[in-house]
């Protein structure tokens, strides 16, 4: 849970950092196939990390409403990209403009529960994580490069002339 805004806004701040870093390594002709029936496609995948940032952020009264409700997915990474970018820094900025340190203890209704404002924080940063990592594993079954988020990964430990960690 989160204490004060700024430690959310710099996590939140390597968050995109690491996101796009995933989403810039998706290609068009990877981005729309399942790997199994019941697994999301990448462009699924990403298109929810985004969504959920203003269905949550409407939920929690940080947006007037779910600003993307009625979007269509964008027809490319590039534009998912752009997206997502306007869309983090929005959240970032209705955090810092309608919140503060002290009202993080401060208790909302979501999805039929009581969260405080500094847990539902946390969720936004762990749902990213969680959905950004399913997808290096679809990348991995699709033959994708995956780029290190926190440590080198095993194309970059190669680039560097060092076998990769097991």
């Amino acid at each position: 849970m989160y204490r004060h805004i700024q430690d959310f806004l710099n996590d939140w701040k390597t968050q995109e950092s690491n996101t796009v870093k995933i989403f810039s390594s998706i290609t068009e002709e990877t981005k729309s196939q399942k790997i199994n029936e019941n697994v999301r496609s990448l462009e699924r995948l990403a298109w929810h990390i985004i969504h959920t940032i203003t269905e949550m952020g409407a939920q929690a009264g940080l947006f007037e409403s779910d600003l993307l409700a009625d979007y269509a997915v964008p027809s490319t990474f590039s534009e998912i990209i752009t997206v997502y970018q306007q869309y983090n820094a929005l959240l970032g900025q209705a955090v810092r403009s309608k919140w503060t340190d002290s009202s993080l203890e401060d208790v909302i209704p979501m999805y039929g529960q009581q969260w405080k404002k500094g847990e539902l924080l946390s969720v936004f940063v762990g749902h990213e994580t969680h959905h950004r990592s399913q997808m290096t594993v679809i990348m991995r079954v699709l033959g994708l490069p995956v780029p290190g988020l926190f440590g080198p990964s095993k194309e970059e430990w190669a680039l560097m002339g060092l076998p990769a960690m097991e």
